[in-house]
């Protein structure tokens, strides 16, 4: 049974296993009112200190997941974890530079950032003006290849990184004491999933995320934590199958990209929410790549 709302000034968190709170971002789409405020982001407690997951598309937004940090305990932030590259999940790890936090992401999330920078940048002032001031990109000081393990005193994370599937930066947070996986974006519930990176690749991190043991909570990127972690996969990979099998097929009989986007895994159409935009750009960037398969 998950625990009830715990509150803090501005932003409404949840405690959804002993000492792991989340706060679950709102289903934006970037193009139709976007705030910042669309992924999940939260934290664990542990007996030394905090570690953070995620930080939220601006600099206000994690000043307000770190006044809620401060409402639940005094101890101190020693990690912020960023699960991947994207600006809804970063942009607010500026509110803890004071905490002198150690930054924590994916062994390719430092270059990602420097590559995206200026377009991301550019992206948060157009679409969210004078809320995003203050915003600014925090690189890792700490990266992970393959996994690492993080000791938040009577509490072990373990991190693990994966190949490009979400995005080429995706990594996961498995706090074992209470078996909490954060999935990052690798996981969607209810929203589309949506692809940055290599769907052929999605599709296999998703069948080794079914054989991790001991999951008892997953925290999605987007959409409520769950105890039906298979279920939710297995939802997932049902889109992510169909699309991909749809779009080879409007391939190989020869339509266009504008028709894949017309008809591709239509029938998940009912299933998501945002489903016909997210899937658009979708089919779009995975198009031209199984062109050349």
């Amino acid at each position: 049974m998950l625990a009830p709302l715990a509150f803090a000034e501005n932003l409404s968190i949840k405690e959804v296993a002993s000492g792991v709170y989340v706060h679950q971002g709102v289903h934006e789409d970037l193009d139709d009112g976007y705030h910042g405020d669309i992924s999940n982001i939260g934290f664990i407690i542990g007996s030394k200190g905090v570690a953070v997951i995620d930080t939220g598309g601006s600099y206000q937004l994690g000043s307000e997941l770190r006044q809620a940090i401060a409402a639940v305990t005094k101890l101190p932030v020693l990690y912020v974890i960023n699960t991947h590259i994207h600006p809804d999940h970063i942009f607010g790890n500026a509110a803890f530079l004071n905490d002198k936090a150690a930054f924590i992401g994916h062994s390719k999330l430092g270059n990602a950032m420097t590559l995206r920078q200026e377009a991301y940048m550019r992206q948060g002032n157009n679409l969210l003006k004078q809320a995003f001031a203050g915003s600014e990109i925090v690189k890792p000081s700490i990266t992970v290849d393959t996994s690492q393990v993080i000791d938040l005193g009577n509490r072990t994370l373990v991190l693990t990184a994966y190949p490009s599937a979400h995005t080429n930066t995706d990594l996961t947070v498995f706090d074992e004491q209470t078996g909490t996986l954060w999935t990052g974006d690798l996981l969607f519930i209810d929203r589309t999933p949506s692809i940055d990176g290599d769907i052929k690749g999605w599709l296999a991190t998703i069948n080794k995320l079914k054989q991790l043991p001991g999951v008892n909570i997953a925290i999605p990127g987007h959409g409520p934590a769950t105890t039906s972690f298979i279920t939710a996969l297995d939802n997932e990979y049902r889109y992510l199958d169909l699309l991909l099998n749809d779009v080879r097929a409007s391939i190989k009989k020869g339509g266009t990209m504008e028709q894949a986007m017309q008809s591709a895994a239509g029938q998940e159409r009912d299933k998501w929410l945002l489903f016909n935009s997210v899937n658009r750009r979708n089919v779009n960037l995975i198009y031209p790549v199984l062109e050349w398969e």
